[in-house]
This record gives C-alpha cells, structure tokens and sequence, in this order.
C-alpha cells in the first residue's frame, strides 16, 4: 500500500520477465487472450531452435475394401488396396459378417484368402463391402510373419517473433492525472494487452511461413485453424472432418455431428470427454437458441428475472464448457465462430529464454538510452510457437447464423 500520488518509481520492474502469461491471467482475466492467458497454467516446453516440431504416430487398423463383387466360391479379392494387410490377419466382411483369413498378399491390390473362418456362412460379397481385421490366426510350427511398423510422422512449427512497444514524451511521463494510474503505467499496460491480443489472434489464426523482411528471416507459426483444418504440414488423418461450416439455421443435430468427432481422440485420461470451447458473441447466441428451441420453460407468478444463459453443453459423448471470446467479437466472421480446444494436447514452446522479454529505455535505474530522445519507453519481444499434439481432438465450426429446434 502507498499514499500520496503513484509515480513510476512505484511501478514493479520488468513484471513480464516472471510470467507474461500468468500476469495476463491474473489481471486480464475476462481480456483479450483468455487462451494465452490458460497457458500459464499449462505446461511449457523450450524450442532450441525456430523449427520446433516433435514425431507423431497413428494406430493403425488395417481394413480392405472389395474393388469388385465376389462370389461364394471365389478365394482371389481385387481390393482398394492391400496396405497395411499381412498374411494371417482374420477381417470380417462387414456386409455378410463371414470371417476371412488372408493367406498371401498377391500384388498392391490383390489378396488370396481362405473363406469361412469361423461359425458365418460362406456368402456373396458386394463390390465396395469393407472388411475389418478381427485379430490374427496362424497354424501351429508356422514361420514367422512379416513385421508391421507404424512409420513416425514428423510435425513441425515455426517460431513466430511478436514485439509490441510503448513510448511516451519525457513531459508526459512527468504530468501527474487527477485520476486513475500514471502515464507510464497506462501506456505499459496497453502495451501488454496488445502483446497477448497479437500472440492470442497468431494462436487461433496463424499460418505457417517462412521468408524474409528487410533482408532478415521472417517466419510465422501455424494457428489452431490452420492446423484443425488439415493444410498439407500434417498427416492426413489429421482433423480434416473437424472444420464444419453452418448452414442457415444450426439444430443440436447438427451441431452434435459437427464436434463429435473430437471425442474420437483421447490424449488425457482425466479429461477425455471434455474440452473448453471459445465462441464469439454470434456463435454463443445460436448455442444458447439451439438449448431455448430444444426445450421447454414456463414463467410464473411473482417470477422477477426470466430467460435462459447456458454456459456448458452436453452431447451424447462430450461436454463443452463455454467461453465467449472478445477478440472474436472484433468483426461478424470471427462472431459467429466456435473453437473446440482440447487443453490437455495444446501448449505452447517459447525459443531459448525468449518468453516475454521487457526492454526499457531511458527509464531511472536502466542504463538503456535510445539516441538521447526526451522520452521513455520499452519493448516487449516473445518467439514462441504453437503445439498441438492432437489436433484430432480440436473442432471448429464456422457461419454459426440462427438457431433451430430438432
């Protein structure tokens, strides 16, 4: 606690340099960048260079699909393609539910098989069927089958630098306000909140790139849309069905089609069924109309407040805890926008100790000077980049406009 007028000498040094992230959390916490500001609780990692990634693998289950009909007698398969199958494997026709053991792999897209493995019966199988390996069967003193490996997949980011400055005349800095705090600390926290609105929008938005600026590498990192909706950087299991846009009316139908899928893919245990998801002022409109439509509520006498606020929703596999974003509000695109966010697979990877840097100069105790200028100011500098090591579990839905029942 002070008294009397609160001049920059009471103002906390460098307060970036402990936790940018955590400062904004603590005291933006209904700001600009509620997700930045998550990360502070979040684990971090250190990039060691500006290409930051790490290897990814996908379970794989092997399947085939039938390229032609086939015939109760026939044992020679014309297939899609027989990647990822092995003599041995037991697949089940999904048409007809007969089990059948492949014996050998006779080119890219032909098997022979041996029929009837088991109690279905032996049966035509239209062109197009799927089959589903159900395990392994192998005969007793058999040879050793081929080995199957699962081939790592490396994903990569780039550092992105973001720098956002304050500066203030020497004569401003030293006029004291009627109200409210200093100039400098005005000035400094401006400053922050467009530091972590910057990183907040490179978050959600960003795209990956790398070039050059006045002669100087420029690189930017992928954002959760870019890496959600499958650009080429990544495998393409990822996420490519996790993009949906709305039509003119959105139903909870629709809207459980749409994001039911991040419920497909599990990185965390505790948090499996469950993801946080940032909305824009349009978007939690219909969400909360798609509930009011949905169901039924009466007023009675006396009642002094009515209407419905939902802050969570519930689909048969999954709930979302919902969180308006303002940045989102900034224009009727973003508006109308709703990000699944599975925190458990997201966090993000500062290079070296480039996380929040605060340089000042001219100011009392800082041996910095710009050029013997009559004023005060300082800089603040992050490289970081985003990682996501599970961007399956991610949704987003676009052009959320009007609600419907149904």
């Amino acid at each position: 606690m002070t008294t009397g007028i609160f001049n920059s000498n009471l103002v906390t040094q460098d307060l970036a340099r402990k936790s940018f992230a955590g400062m904004i959390t603590r005291l933006m916490p209904n700001g600009t960048a509620p997700l930045f500001g998550l990360t502070s609780m979040l684990s971090s990692e250190t990039a060691l260079q500006p290409e930051h990634g790490f290897f990814t693998k996908t379970m794989l289950f092997p399947q085939l699909t039938l390229a032609a009909a086939v015939a109760v007698g026939d044992t020679v398969f014309t297939v899609t393609s027989t990647a990822n199958s092995l003599p041995g494997m037991v697949m089940r026709a999904d048409q007809t539910g007969e089990n059948i053991l492949i014996n050998s792999i006779l080119s890219p897209t032909q098997v022979a098989v041996q029929r009837g493995i088991g109690g279905a019966t032996v049966a035509a199988i239209n062109n197009a069927t799927n089959l589903y390996q159900v395990g392994t069967a192998f005969e007793e003193s058999s040879l050793r089958p081929n080995a199957l490996q699962i081939n790592p997949v490396r994903v990569t980011n780039l550092t992105q630098i973001f720098r956002n400055t304050w500066a203030i005349s020497d004569s401003v800095r030293s006029t004291q306000m009627i109200a409210g705090d200093t100039n400098i600390a005005e000035n400094r926290q401006d400053c922050a909140a467009f530091h972590a609105a910057d990183i907040e929008k490179a978050i959600f938005w960003g795209q990956k790139y790398s070039g050059s600026r006045n002669g100087q590498p420029l690189r930017a990192m992928d954002g959760i849309y870019s890496i959600v909706s499958n650009l080429a950087y990544y495998p393409p299991s990822y996420a490519a069905a996790n993009v949906t846009v709305a039509g003119g009316t959105t139903n909870y139908t629709q809207f459980e089609a749409a994001f039911d899928p991040v419920f497909n893919q599990a990185t965390d245990p505790k948090v499996a069924n469950e993801r946080v998801m940032f909305v824009g002022g349009a978007a939690k409109k219909v969400i909360n109309n798609i509930g009011r439509l949905n169901g039924t509520y009466y007023m009675v006498d006396g009642q002094t407040s009515w209407g419905l606020q939902f802050s969570t929703i519930k689909i048969a596999r999954g709930t979302f805890r919902i969180i308006e974003h303002p940045l989102f509000n900034t224009n009727p695109s973003w508006s109308k926008t709703a990000f699944a966010v599975d925190l458990s697979s997201f966090n993000l990877a500062y290079l070296g100790d480039r996380k929040t840097q605060n340089k000042e100069f001219n100011m009392m105790g800082n041996d910095a000077a710009d050029n013997g200028i009559d004023a005060v100011g300082g800089t603040l500098t992050s490289e970081l980049t985003t990682i996501i090591r599970n961007p399956p579990a991610f949704g987003i839905m676009t052009n959320l406009t009007a609600a419907a029942a149904g």
